[in-house]
């Protein structure tokens, strides 16, 4: 596995204990100062739109970094904030794909965004790359963000540009399944109840748009995040049921392939996901020699809370600091095109 330089260790603060109150903490307690962005609006292929919030680079030729939110994830997300001031502190531009009905508008196709969909990343990072001919990306996707992002890198990693320099990935949900099995235990059905009750408002507003989308009366029975996608999120992206559309998309069967620096960022206690699974993804890891595996004794999900009660430190934003500038700083000392068999 590829490492890269620690400038700090992470311990979880004894004053935000355990994991749901490190997951909440962002949420509830954390304000980012305000960055000059802006949200760009581009047509897509299919005669739809995404947006794009967007942090101009200092300088032209300046590398940009390319942002992947979670599940119902906003540009108001909290840890939003604080990775465009990790740019904006490197002299980097920025720029986050807004998937698709996570906007201030809904989406106008017949489709949602997953946690498989890739078409719209790689359609936005090729748009961004034609902008500036000396631009290098790099890249931070958060939970189904980062398992997108992960999908994305490993899927076709031949024709991964080859300014896209690196990447980290953090609290990813790698096994969709037996992640959707466990947000539905114990205190971790207050996260699945939240994600449901927006989930369902915005595909019920998309059966007035599209009344055959889906069966309503089946959306009215799901109770879990399960549920929700064997009657919406499978079938209306053409997988056959849940089963399907998780097997499918699940970044776990794709890591081997991926062929960027890339970091795995996430703690054992993520109430996200059940602890074999990380098991499993550090003995993928083992065998590629591009990935770098960092799995925290505690952390929560996309927590990673420590420091003092008076200046609390967010671990994550400071490996992503550290990992992508150092990748970075690297392919450029060596003059990197990029691998030349990946190469646009």
């Amino acid at each position: 596995m590829s490492r890269t330089p620690r400038e700090v260790t992470y311990r979880p603060a004894w004053w935000v204990p355990g994991p749901h109150a490190q997951t909440l903490w962002g949420k509830f307690a954390r304000r980012a100062a305000p960055l000059p962005t802006r949200v760009e609006r581009w047509s897509t292929p299919d005669g739809d739109f995404i947006d794009i919030l967007r942090l101009d680079s200092p300088s032209p030729g300046a590398p940009r970094l390319f942002l992947l939110h979670g599940l119902e994830g906003t540009i108001r997300s909290h840890y939003v904030g604080g990775l465009l001031h990790v740019a904006q502190n490197r002299g980097w531009g920025a720029d986050m794909l807004i998937f698709r009905g996570c906007g201030d508008e809904p989406n106008q196709a017949r489709r949602f965004y997953h946690s498989g969909e890739t078409t719209d990343l790689a359609f936005a990072v090729d748009k961004i790359l034609s902008e500036d001919p000396d631009v290098d990306l790099v890249m931070c996707g958060v939970s189904l963000g980062g398992n997108v992002l992960l999908k994305w890198l490993g899927e076709r990693p031949e024709i991964i540009p080859a300014r896209v320099r690196a990447a980290v990935a953090i609290s990813v949900p790698f096994d969709l399944e037996r992640g959707s099995r466990h947000i539905s235990r114990g205190f971790s059905r207050v996260y699945e109840r939240h994600f449901l009750r927006t989930l369902r408002r915005k595909a019920e507003a998309k059966l007035t748009r599209y009344p055959d989308l889906f069966d309503r009366a089946a959306l009215s029975r799901a109770r879990t995040l399960y549920d929700f996608d064997d009657v919406v999120t499978g079938p209306v992206h053409g997988f056959r049921d849940a089963h399907d559309y998780y097997k499918r998309s699940s970044s776990l069967r794709f890591l081997r392939h991926i062929q960027r620096p890339t970091l795995l960022l996430s703690s054992r206690d993520d109430p996200f996901l059940p602890r074999a699974v990380l098991d499993e993804v550090a003995e993928i890891a083992r065998e590629n020699s591009c990935l770098t595996v960092e799995f925290t004794r505690g952390g929560g999900h996309v927590g990673f809370v420590h420091g003092v009660p008076w200046r609390p430190l967010y671990y994550a934003e400071q490996r992503v600091d550290e990992f992508l500038s150092s990748n970075l700083a690297l392919a450029r000392r060596h003059g990197e095109p990029g691998p030349s068999a990946l190469g646009r």
